[in-house]
Formats: structure tokens, sequence, C-alpha cells
């Protein structure tokens, strides 16, 4: 099957279609930089875009970043707080004139390094977070997946996105070694709570994991994220090809 992945952040969108089958790109992706906040409007315009761009026909599964419970957005951290109580999939249907399947980004990312990635055959407890514009973090078991929303965890006052995703190192120019330390402590809260096997590093800076992973002291193996920044939009074109078949 062949679906349009599109993966919303907090700095760009981008998209490309997807053969569900292997995971693989048909196409080069196609990023809109996002360095202003969009409306809900102006977003699904966005993919509407991208969806043009390839004269995309097919399905589609998008991956934004908030809590998605059945087809409505209930939170909406790094994006515009109109998100909030939204029905994406009614919004992202009327813009594009397409069948779309909405999920959480980072559970999209995680579903294609389980299924393709990092995390293939993998079988016990693993634990994905994606390091970006904030933190995004889902869990699998047995090949369940559980959303989550860890980077809200409280770390020293603030959310612990505040302190540990890519875009504060960028922001605050830390060093590796602080940067890593504080990820390290990250790290040691979730694992006191859910003991988890594996843990996925995704993100674009997990091409990166040799500046930072010798920071991390952890009980579980921890392994940078294979698919990258291409992640959010082959696991959102999961999802619509999951969906698809009920």
């Amino acid at each position: 099957m062949k679906v349009l992945g599109i993966d919303i952040g907090g700095s760009a969108i981008k998209g490309a279609p997807v053969d569900a089958a292997t995971g693989r790109l048909l196409a080069g992706r196609f990023k809109i930089e996002t360095p202003l906040l969009l409306s809900p409007g102006e977003m699904a315009d966005a993919t509407a875009m991208i969806a043009a761009h390839f004269r995309w026909r097919g399905p589609v599964g998008i991956g934004f970043p908030g809590v998605i419970h059945g087809g409505t957005i209930l939170t909406s951290a790094n994006l515009d707080k109109k998100f909030v109580g939204c029905d994406g999939i009614r919004l992202f249907e009327k813009a594009t004139g397409l069948r779309v399947a909405l999920t959480n980004d980072a559970a999209a990312a995680g579903l294609a390094e389980m299924r393709f990635g990092a995390g293939r055959d993998f079988g016990g407890k693993a634990l994905m977070l994606t390091l970006g514009t904030g933190v995004g973090s889902v869990l699998f078991f047995r090949g369940a997946l559980f959303p989550c929303e860890l980077g809200h965890l409280q770390m020293d006052g603030r959310d612990a996105e505040k302190r540990v995703a890519a875009s504060v190192k960028h922001r605050k120019d830390l060093s590796w070694k602080r940067w890593g330390e504080r990820l390290n402590r990250y790290l040691g809260t979730l694992e006191g709570i859910l003991w988890p096997e594996l843990i996925v590093i995704g993100g674009g800076i997990s091409a990166k994991h040799d500046k930072f992973f010798k920071y991390l002291k952890t009980r579980a193996r921890v392994v940078p994220a294979e698919f990258l920044n291409e992640a959010g939009i082959v696991g959102a074109a999961l999802w619509a090809e999951r969906e698809r078949r009920g």
C-alpha cells in the first residue's frame, strides 16, 4: 500500500509518499519551514500543499505533536493553542480533500522504528524518545503501542522538554557534555518509572549520537533511531495503513 506520510513539527512540516510494506520513501521528502506559529487553518493548508506537490490522490497519514483521542487534538504544547479541541481529521481532510488518519508524531516515529528500524524484531519493553522542538515519547510492549507525554514530567521545576529537548541545546548553546548529562538525569527518572529494556533516541540530533551517548549511564540499552528525521513520515504512513486494515 502506498500512503502519503506527513510529519508536523514545531519548526517545519514535511512529507513524502511511502511504501507501507517496506517503509521506503518513494520520492524525496518535501519540507515547508514554519518559523511562525501557524493557525489550524494555515497548517491544514500546508498539508494540502504537500499533497499537491506530489499530486497525491490516495490515503494520507499525519503525525501531530500532541495528544490525539480518536480524531480530536487535546494538547498543542509547541503549536497554536487553537488546535486544542479541534477535530484534526476533519480539519485535514477538508483541506486536502483526501482520506486522513491522524496520530501522535512520536507514536508515528516509534511505529516506524519498531517495524523497520532500530527496534525491529525486539519483543520486550521499548521506549522511544524524539528530541526536537520538544520531547515526544512512546512506549512499546510486545507490539502494543502506548503514546505518552513524558516530555511534560517535571525536571528542575519545569517540563522536562524545556531542559532536554534538542532545541534547548541549540538555543542555549549547551556543550554536548552538559546537555548529555541533563539527558542522562531525565532518562534515569524514566527508567525508575518504566523499566524499559531498550531506549531508542530519535529526532535529527540522533545523527550525532556519538557526541552525547557517552554521557548516558542507563540500565537499558540505548540506540539511535535509524530513520532519523524520516521516522515521523514513515510512521504516519504506517498508521494510516493500520487504520485502513482496522
